[in-house]
């Protein structure tokens, strides 16, 4: 008989609500232990947990703010601790600051905003890649980068520097990608688009002024971004790296 092989291990930053909360759940449905990030909402965190638990794997939280970019070692350092191995990354942790046009934008915002949204991903797919590569020993796995329709877009009149750090991240996934292609590794990407999330839920009637802008008619849904999360981290798309998906109903 042979052995069952070990369970894969993600971590999905900014798993507490919204669209990483959904990809922590999908994850541990197929069958992966989960670390999840938080930044303040410790019950929402746990309750999370708690389902992806429900599967039968293996589960955790851990609250990190990415602001502060020395916490990106020490939660790799936790995931070696509490898994001993790492096979999927989900770069999802994001800051969607208010509405500004860019002649009102600070500096402590936009340094805020670009650190959260493309220097701590870049150091979290640094962290990773040192454990997958299998020049280094490693097994492989897969990046996952959440970035946004707002990188091409430009998101006019409401958060250019937000759009700004989202581009990075695209950026992030079609360089990195062909570094470590040769390493066991894939790198992609999904771009959301509207989405009904607490994120947009705190930008009061943005959903509604811009639903008309969708051609399907309606946002998309937290689950229908994880779904797409899941299926790209999976071996079914083996042979997909350094591109991202657009899930935006046609906007």
């Amino acid at each position: 008989m042979q052995p069952t092989p070990p369970r894969r291990t993600a971590v999905v930053t900014g798993g507490s609500r919204g669209i990483g909360a959904a990809t922590a759940s999908a994850l541990a449905s197929r069958g992966h232990d989960v670390l999840l990030t938080y930044a303040t909402r410790s019950d929402a965190a746990t309750a999370v947990v708690r389902v992806c638990q429900q599967y039968g794997v293996k589960a955790s939280a851990r609250q990190v703010d990415l602001r502060e970019l020395d916490e990106v070692e020490r939660l790799f350092d936790e995931v070696d601790a509490t898994f001993g191995r790492l096979d999927v990354l989900v770069n999802n942790a994001g800051l969607l600051p208010p509405v500004s046009r860019v002649e009102g934008l600070t500096a402590d915002r936009v340094v805020q905003t670009l650190t959260v949204n493309a220097a701590a991903p870049a150091l979290c797919a640094a962290a990773a890649v040192s454990r997958m590569s299998t020049s280094s020993g490693g097994r492989g796995g897969v990046i996952v980068n959440v970035s946004s329709r707002a990188a091409e877009l430009g998101a006019a009149g409401e958060f250019v520097d937000y759009a700004m750090s989202k581009a990075a991240m695209d950026i992030l996934t079609v360089g990195l990608s062909k570094e470590v292609a040769g390493e066991g590794i894939r790198v992609v990407g999904i771009r959301p688009g509207l989405i009904d999330t607490d994120m947009n839920a705190a930008q009061p009637g943005r959903v509604e002024r811009l639903i008309s802008t969708v051609p399907l008619g309606r946002p998309g849904t937290a689950a229908e971004v994880a779904e797409a999360i899941g299926w790209l981290a999976s071996d079914a798309a083996g042979y997909i790296t350094g591109v991202t998906l657009d899930i935006s109903g046609g906007r």
